[in-house]
């Protein structure tokens, strides 16, 4: 059986952290900035979990499962 790959533009995409969460960069923060509020682009500038639903996929990306 060969070794399962890690999709790599996931891999730089997401991070796992200690208790199994997958972290996420918010989208629609680089374009088109000046229309946005200061305090939106603010808040997009924080990490974010990835749902539920989308972390098995994810994780299959990562070669994790």
């Amino acid at each position: 059986m060969p070794k399962m790959k890690t999709n790599r533009s996931a891999a730089k995409r997401f991070r796992i952290t200690r208790k199994g969460k997958i972290i996420r960069n918010h989208a629609y923060k680089s374009h088109k900035t000046r229309k946005k509020r200061r305090n939106v682009l603010r808040a997009l500038r924080k990490k974010d979990v990835v749902s539920s639903a989308d972390k098995n996929r994810i994780l299959r990306l990562l070669g994790k499962k």
